[in-house]
This record gives structure tokens, sequence and C-alpha cells, in this order.
């Protein structure tokens, strides 16, 4: 169907794309862990493989998408023993931890909305489908690879390593990851120590636990994709994709228990995002320099110097390839800005020509075979491992010549009218349909940030009178309108829509 190539994880190396069923194309994506607001890093991950998700149908492929959102089960530094987030979130708030699910599954989509990204096919929670990870854990003890310690299922990693390579993902061998594994609380339990676990016991003050054959307990974080991949997509299908930073112990896992339960790798291709930096360092809450989606659209972080739309933000992604480590600045997010304005502009200057405009013997047939040289090579690039820079590069080569051609510069009779159809086509099917890209109305955003400092100013004066009426007031109101007002300290107050 399409020369696609796609750069496999597993191998380490660009693979032809060849799907198990022939115009079909199974694609899991690891989701989000609902215990706090989606962070950047995530939304990168997410909105490119929304990108893949587009570019595969616009090859003609029927794809089921299946990103799952985690709910339980997730431990505090994702070891085997503590306390769940989701629990500890709860306690914390004194909420159940279905309120603190279902408000940042709320969040989460309501982002992803604003990014324009579409939704999944399916999208499986971890607690809808205890059942299947409990028996996918009884045939992981069943087939010799699990083992039950206390009412908790560990899996055998070295019993497993004897068969199969359990560093293959990220092509590191048993030996070193064991030199590199610190001891921690609740090691005795287990045979060794990279095993990891399947299902854990709760003890009776566990908020969220379920009966299982080895007693009450939930599950463990890596099981719940393997167990929702195979009843949506079977026991092998053809893309997995995450964040670079699930390669080495989450994907690892995965491919361990459904090799060890099914006797197959899950996925023939992973796929894997890279990470974010800001002004060159890693982006990270302990570096003080992670954004929330919310702070770049409010621009009430302390490092940005004014707000950024959406679309801003997804153009500037794209910019990048998906693989590489993409660096967040002001500087470079305002070139971004300008730059989707200059090639937003061009795109409706070209399709606000008329069709059929151009002549049948086009009059300067060397601009006329470059352009659709240019167009050509949309297609190549994605068909190169999605490369959305590279595509962008040659569209950014084409705006020139749409803005000659409306100056009248260049006469429209250069092109012939297929050309021009060409163009239209192309550049609507890729900024719309491909890379979910919107216009973007600066002045309305510029207006709302006029309004929203006017507000917070008025609520300031407000409170420094002591008229908290009109305080509670302001703040209550544009909270029904969805947008929130934060009281920083020093006295700042940070907005953000919800």
């Amino acid at each position: 169907m399409s020369d696609l190539k796609l750069y496999n994880t597993l191998s380490r190396q660009k693979e032809s794309f060849e799907p198990i069923t022939a115009d079909h194309v199974g694609l899991y994506v690891c989701g989000p862990t609902v215990y706090s607001d989606v962070h950047l890093g995530n939304c990168r991950t997410f909105i490119s493989f929304d990108i893949i998700y587009r570019y595969l149908r616009y090859l003609g492929y029927k794809v089921r998408y299946v990103r799952n959102i985690t709910d339980a089960g997730h431990l505090e530094g994702d070891r085997d023993e503590g306390d769940d987030k989701f629990s500890k979130k709860a306690r914390l708030e004194r909420l159940e931890p279905m309120e603190i699910v279902q408000r940042y599954t709320v969040g989460f989509h309501k982002v992803m909305q604003l990014f324009n990204n579409e939704p999944p096919t399916i999208e499986p929670t971890a607690t809808g489908h205890i059942t299947e990870q409990i028996r996918m854990a009884q045939q992981i003890i069943d087939n010799g690879y699990g083992y039950v310690v206390n009412g908790t299922v560990y899996f055998d990693v070295e019993k497993y390593n004897k068969e199969k390579p359990y560093g293959i993902l990220t092509n590191r061998k048993l030996e070193d990851l064991l030199e590199g594994t610190r001891e921690l609380g609740g090691q005795d339990e287990k045979k060794g120590r990279l095993d990891f676990a399947l299902w854990i016991k709760a003890g009776p003050e566990h908020l969220m636990q379920w009966p299982s054959p080895w007693g009450m307990g939930f599950p463990g974080w890596h099981i719940e994709c393997s167990a929702m991949s195979e009843k949506y997509l079977g026991k092998q299908f053809d893309i997995h994709g995450g964040g670079m930073d699930l390669a080495a112990t989450h994907h690892t896992n995965e491919i361990a228990q459904s090799q060890a339960c099914y006797h197959t790798s899950p996925a023939r291709y992973w796929l894997h995002t890279n990470m974010l930096t800001v002004n060159g360092v890693r982006m990270s809450k302990s570096a003080g320099n992670g954004f929330l989606p919310e702070e770049l659209f409010s621009g009430s972080h302390p490092l940005l110097e004014k707000a950024y739309s959406p679309m801003n933000v997804r153009f500037f992604m794209l910019q990048t390839h998906y693989r590489s480590t993409l660096d967040f600045s002001n500087e470079a997010l305002q070139a971004a800005e300008k730059g989707l304005k200059r090639l937003w502009d061009a795109y409706e200057k070209l399709m606000s020509w008329e069709t059929g405009v151009g002549s049948q013997e086009s009059g300067d047939k060397e601009l006329d075979e470059k352009v659709r040289g240019l167009v050509a090579e949309f297609d190549e690039h994605m068909n190169d491992d999605f490369n959305t820079a590279r595509v962008l590069a040659s569209m950014f080569e084409l705006v020139p010549i749409i803005n000659s051609i409306k100056d009248k510069t260049i006469a429209i009779t250069a092109l012939s009218p297929d050309t021009v159809t060409l163009m239209q086509s192309k550049f609507k099917s890729y900024l719309e349909d491909v890379f979910g890209l919107k216009a973007v109305n600066e002045a309305d955003n510029g207006k709302l940030q006029g309004v929203m400092q006017l507000l917070i100013d008025i609520r300031k004066e407000a409170k420094g009178k002591k008229d908290f009426a009109t305080s509670d007031k302001i703040r209550n109101q544009l909270a029904e309108l969805g947008i929130t007002l934060k009281d920083e300290k020093g006295g700042e107050i940070s907005w953000g829509i919800e």
C-alpha cells in the first residue's frame, strides 16, 4: 500500500512497514496515569502518535488505535511495594480514588481536544480489565514463569532470560541490568532483584483492591497494558508506542510477559518519542522547568514571556522529528508562532484560488516541475519514519512561490491547472488532516490575555480593600466558564483554562 519505513526500537534500524493483516493496522500507545495533570512530555508523545494515526489513515489503512488509561496499580517510584499514586492523592485530598481518576481523566481529554488530537478508537481502563489481568497472571504462573509469595505474584526474570533475552528492547544483557539494580525494600520476597510484580497483595488499608486467586490485591503496572493490548489487538499486533522513558522497564516487561504467556512478542514494531528540554536542560518538576499545558496556554509559568496557543505548540512540536530531543525556549516558541502564521497565510491564499486556474500549457515548465517535486516530497518525507520536520521544510519552500503568484510577481499561468489542484489538495490533506492544525486567531488570543489581566488586577484591588465578596465572585464566575485562578506565593495570581 505504501513505501512507509519506520524506526523499530527492537531492531534499532529503519524497517519497511508490513502490517500483519493487509490494509489494517493495530496501534497501541501507553496512555496517561490519571492521578495528576498531564505533563508536556506526555503531550508530545500523544501528539506524535496522533499524527502517526492520522498518516496511517491517510495512506488508506483502517487503524484500530488503542490508548489506555492507567487508573490503578501504579505505585510510588514504580516499585512493587508501597501505596499507589491514586490512593496517596485521594488521602491527601480526602476523596475517593475514582474521584481523582475522574478529575484528571476529564482534564486529560480537555487538553487533548485543545491540541486537536483525535480520540483513539478504543480507550480502555486498567480498572475495567481486572479479570483479563488476573487471567494473564495465572497463565504466566501455569507456564512456569510466575510464582506467588504471600499473595503477591512475581515474574521470574532470570528463568525467562534463559530462554529469551530479557533486555532485547534496549539491547542490554541481564548481567548489566543486575549490576545497575540496587537493593530495595521487599526484595527478600523475590527470587531475583529484577523480578517484578504481576499482582500485588493489598493490605486492609489499601483503597483500591480486588479479589483474586491469591487474595485481595491489585494489578502490577506492567501487566495492564499487556492484558488490554491482547484483548483488543490480539496476541501480536503491528505497532506499540510510547515515550522513550518506558522502553527500559515498562515495555521490556510487557515483552517478557507476553512471551511468557502467549509465546510471541506483542508488537512487531516499537516506536518511542524522545524527551523534552528547556533551554538545553531536561524538563522536570525537580528542575523547576516543567510546564503544564495550561501554563503554556496562559503564559503563567515564570520561565515564559507570554502565552502560546495550542496550535502554536503543536506546530512547534512538528518542527522536530519525534525521535529527536525537543528543546523549549521562548525564542523557539515565538519563531514557531511566526512560522505557523506565515505558512497558514500562504495556505489560505492558495485555497482562495479558483479551481482550474493556471495554463494548460505551463508557462514555466521548470517552475512547474519544481513545485510538483516539492509537493511529492511530502509523502516521501512522511514515509521516512514520519519526518514532519522535512515535510514542513518542503512546504516553506513553496510559500514564496504562492506569495509571488498572489502578488502577481509570478503569473498563475506559470503553473498548470493540475499542479495548482495538486498543491491545494496536498496542503489541505497535510496541514489539516495529517498534521491536525487549525487557524489561530492571535488577535482573539491577545484580547483574552488583556481581559484576564484586567480581571486579575480588579481582584487584587478588591482583596486589598478586604472586599472578599467581589474577589470571590470574580474567581467563582470565571470557574463556571472553565477558567481557574490560582493564588501563588508572593501575592501573584495565575490563570488557566480547564
